[in-house]
C-alpha cells in the first residue's frame, strides 16, 4: 500500500477516501481549502455580530457620547485584532515582498481610524475632535472577508478533482490461485504477476494483460474513444477501464502508483499545484494607491504642522484622516458584488464560473481547445449509414442487421439495434446467435444466414467483398466504422457507425473564431476520425492519438508560446489537461471530475455557453474594474478636505464633519458599486 502509518492522523480527517495510491500532499490538497473554508465561515460569523451593534449603537444615537465611545471600544477591538489579524499578517507578507497589497490598505486604514477612536475614548478632550471611526473599521473588516469567504466557497472543492480521481479505482480484486479457485481481496493486495478474474461489467482492478478470454474495453476515460476496444490474449487492459461483454483472466502488470490512473492523479495534483495564483486587481492598485496615500498623509500632517503652524493635535488628525477617508469599505464588495451577479446571470445563462481569479483569466484567453469525445459529439456510436447494395431496400437490409444483433450487448451492434427502433422497424429473433470477438456476429433470421462484422469476418465467411469495398473504405475515410452484412454467402450491404457531433458544436466553433478566437481540437480518437470531425466543424488545428498526459503537454506548449488557453472537456482523461490550462472550461454532462478540475462549468450540455461564457467573463471582469474605480473615487476626492483643503476656508473646525463625510462616502460608493454590478443582469448570452 502506497500510504505508509505516519499519515494516519491526515487518513482519519479525509472520510471516504480509497488510499490505495493518495499520497500525503494529495490528502493534506483534500484538507487545506476545507480548514480555510471553515476558519473564514467562522471569522465572517463574529465579525457580523459584533458589527451589528456596533451600526446601531452609532447611528441610534440613544446612549451617551461617552458612554457609546466605550461600549464600540469592547465591540470593535476584538474585531480588529483577533478577527482582522489575517490583514496584518497579508500586511507583513507584502512588507517581506516589498509591495503593498489589499491587506496593508485595509490594516493601515482600519489601524489609523481604530488608533484614533480609541484614543478619542480613553483620553476625551485630548483631540480637536470628538469623533470615532469605530464602525467604519468594523464594517471594512466585516465587508472583505464577506468577499474573501465568497471566493473561498465557490472554490472550496477544487481538491474534489483528485479525490474522485482516486475513487475510480476498484476496492477489491478477484484474485485467482494456482488451483483455480478465487476469492476477493482488497486491490492494494495485488502484486505484480498475480492471476486475475474480471467479470463483464466490472472495473479492472490494475494495469493488466489479458491471458484467457476476450471482450471489449470502455478505455474512453483514458483514451477519450467512444467505441470499445476488442481485447483478446496477449493484450494490454488499463486499471479503472470497464470490461462490457466478455469474461477476462489477466496477469496483473502494474500495480499502485505504476498504474495509468495513478499518473493521471499525479497530472492533476501536480497541475493544480503548479498554477501560479493570479494576483488580485484590488492588490495591484493598492501596490500603488497605499505609498501614495502614506505619503498623502505624511505631507498633509507635517505641512499643518511646519508650515500652517495649526498644531501638533490637528497635524496628528490630518494625518489619520487622510488614511481613514483613503480605506474605502466600498472595496469589500467591489469584487464580490460583480462577482454575484455575474455569476448569477451565468446560472442563468447556463454557465457557472467558480471564482474572480476565472473570470480574469477567461477575460484574456485567446485559444480555447476542446476535446472531441463527449464534448464535440455525443460521446456515443451511432447507426449514420444504411447503404444497401444486393438488391435489398434499406428498411430490409436493416431489418436483417438489428434482428442478428438484438442479442449482442457490443456498442455497435446496441446502435444498429436502437436506430432500428427509432425507425419503427420490426426485429425476428435470431436463432443460432454466434458472437466472434474481433470479427461480429453471426446468426440465422427469418430462414436467412446473416453475418454483420469487418472485413476479416466476411472474408472468413468466403463472401466476395470486390462490391462493396469502395463504399466502405468511402465510409472509413469518413471517419466512420464500417460493417458489412452478408446474407446467404452474398454481400448484401454497409453499414457505418459513428459518434456524431452535437448540434451546438458548429455555432460555437463559429462564435468563437468570430470573436478572434483560436480554435484546436485534442481527442484520444483515431487520425482519420479526428480529421473528419475536425473538417466538418471548420476547425484548422487538430491533435490525435494523444493520451491525458500528451493532453497537458500539448496545453503547456501552448501557454509557452505566450497563449492563454482554454480548455473544453467532459471526461477523466480531460481532468489533467483542464486543470493544467488558464481557464478549465468542464462539459455539465460530463464526468464530476472533469466538473471538479474546471473553473468554469456548462451547466447545460449546449457548447454555445463556451462563448457565452468567455464573453460574461469579460463583462464581468469590467464591472469589477468599474467597481474598483468608484470605490477609491469618492474617497480619493475626499483626500484632499481630509489633508485639510478646507481649512483655509471654514478653520479646522472642519475635522468635526470628517466622520460624517467618511460615513456618507461609504455609503455612496457601495451603492454606486452594488448598482453598477446590478447592470450585468442585462448581458445577452452569444
Amino acid at each position: 500500500m502506497y500510504v505508509d502509518e505516519s499519515t494516519a492522523e491526515l487518513k482519519a480527517q479525509v472520510r471516504g477516501v480509497n488510499y490505495y495510491f493518495c499520497s500525503e500532499s494529495c490528502m493534506r490538497e483534500f484538507l487545506a481549502p476545507e480548514k480555510e473554508l471553515r476558519k473564514l465561515k467562522v471569522e465572517l460569523a463574529a465579525a457580523a455580530l459584533l458589527a451589528v451593534p456596533i451600526l446601531l449603537i452609532t447611528y441610534s444615537g440613544t446612549l451617551p457620547a461617552r458612554t457609546s465611545n466605550y461600549l464600540l471600544f469592547a465591540l470593535e477591538t476584538p474585531i480588529q485584532f483577533v478577527i482582522g489579524w489575517r490583514f496584518y499578517r497579508g500586511t507583513y507578507d507584502g512588507i517581506r515582498s516589498r509591495m503593498g497589497n489589499m491587506d496593508a490598505l485595509i490594516a493601515l486604514g482600519t489601524s489609523a481610524a481604530w488608533g484614533y477612536s480609541s484614543a478619542v475614548t480613553l483620553a476625551p478632550g485630548a483631540l480637536p475632535s470628538s469623533g470615532v471611526y469605530f464602525d467604519t473599521a468594523a464594517v471594512i473588516i466585516t465587508l472583505v472577508l464577506a468577499g474573501r469567504f465568497l471566493e473561498h466557497a465557490t472554490k472550496s472543492r477544487a481538491s474534489a478533482a483528485v479525490r474522485k480521481l482516486v475513487d475510480l479505482q476498484p476496492t477489491m480484486a478477484r484474485r485467482l490461485a494456482p488451483d483455480g479457485s478465487e476469492a476477493e481481496v482488497p486491490v492494494e493486495q495485488v502484486g505484480v504477476g498475480d492471476a486475475l478474474l474480471v467479470k463483464p461489467g466490472e472495473r479492472i482492478p490494475v494495469d493488466a494483460v489479458v491471458v484467457e478470454g476476450a471482450s471489449a474495453v470502455d478505455e474512453s476515460m483514458i483514451t477519450g474513444e467512444s467505441i470499445p476496444v476488442e481485447k483478446g490474449p496477449g493484450d494490454e487492459v488499463i486499471g479503472a477501464t470497464i470490461n462490457k461483454s466478455g469474461l477476462l483472466k489477466l496477469r496483473a502488470d502494474k500495480v499502485g502508483q505504476d498504474t495509468a490512473l495513478f499518473q493521471i492523479v499525479k497530472l492533476v495534483e501536480e497541475a493544480q499545484a503548479g498554477r501560479a495564483p493570479i494576483q488580485r486587481l484590488a492588490d495591484r492598485i493598492a501596490s500603488y494607491f497605499v505609498p501614495v496615500v502614506i505619503a498623502a498623509a505624511a505631507v498633509a500632517g507635517l505641512s499643518w504642522f511646519y508650515i500652517g503652524h495649526i498644531g501638533l493635535d490637528f497635524s496628528v488628525l490630518a494625518f489619520v484622516s487622510v488614511v481613514v477617508i483613503a480605506c474605502p469599505c466600498a472595496l469589500g464588495v467591489a469584487t464580490p458584488a460583480a462577482l454575484l451577479v455575474g455569476t448569477s446571470r451565468g446560472a442563468q445563462c447556463g454557465v457557472l464560473i467558480k471564482g474572480g481569479e476565472y473570470l480574469e483569466r477567461a477575460g484574456k484567453v485567446d485559444t480555447v481547445v476542446f476535446d472531441k469525445t463527449g464534448t464535440l459529439t455525443r460521446g456515443r456510436p451511432s447507426l449514420t449509414d444504411v447503404v444497401p447494395l444486393g438488391g435489398l431496400g434499406q428498411e430490409e437490409l436493416l431489418h436483417l442487421a438489428a434482428s442478428v444483433e438484438k442479442g449482442s450487448e457490443h456498442p455497435l451492434g446496441q446502435a444498429v439495434v436502437n436506430e432500428a427502433r427509432r425507425r419503427s422497424v420490426s426485429l425476428s429473433e435470431p436463432r443460432d446467435f454466434q458472437a466472434i470477438p474481433g470479427e461480429g456476429v453471426k446468426a440465422a433470421v427469418d430462414g436467412r444466414v446473416v453475418l454483420l462484422g469487418n472485413r476479416r469476418l466476411v472474408a472468413e465467411g468466403g463472401a466476395d467483398l470486390s462490391g462493396v469495398e469502395a463504399r466502405l473504405a468511402e465510409l472509413e475515410d469518413e471517419g466512420k466504422t464500417g460493417m458489412v452484412v452478408v446474407v446467404d454467402g452474398k454481400a448484401a450491404g454497409v453499414l457505418a457507425v459513428a459518434d456524431t457531433v452535437k448540434p451546438s458544436a458548429k455555432p460555437a466553433v463559429d462564435a468563437l473564431k468570430a470573436m478572434g478566437i483560436e480554435v484546436v481540437m485534442l481527442t484520444g480518437d483515431n487520425s482519420r476520425t479526428a480529421a473528419a470531425i475536425a473538417h466538418g466543424l471548420g476547425i484548422e488545428k487538430f491533435v490525435a492519438e494523444v493520451l491525458p498526459q500528451q493532453k497537458e503537454e500539448a496545453i503547456a506548449s501552448m501557454q509557452k508560446e505566450g497563449r492563454v488557453v482554454a480548455m473544453v472537456g467532459d471526461g477523466i482523461n480531460d481532468a489533467p489537461a483542464l486543470a493544467a490550462a488558464d481557464v478549465g472550461i468542464a462539459i455539465g454532462s460530463g464526468t464530476d471530475i472533469a466538473k471538479e478540475a474546471g473553473g468554469i462549468v456548462l451547466i447545460k450540455d449546449d457548447l454555445q455557453n463556451v462563448p457565452t461564457a468567455i464573453k460574461l467573463s469579460r463583462r464581468t471582469l469590467s464591472k469589477i474594474r468599474q467597481n474598483l474605480f468608484w470605490a477609491f473615487a469618492y474617497n480619493v476626492v475626499l483626500i484632499p478636505v481630509a489633508a485639510g483643503a478646507l481649512v483655509p476656508f471654514l478653520g479646522a473646525q472642519v475635522y468635526e464633519v470628517l466622520p460624517f463625510l467618511a460615513a456618507g462616502a461609504m455609503a455612496v460608493s457601495s451603492a454606486t458599486v452594488i448598482s453598477n454590478s446590478l447592470l450585468l443582469f442585462r448581458f445577452k448570452p452569444a
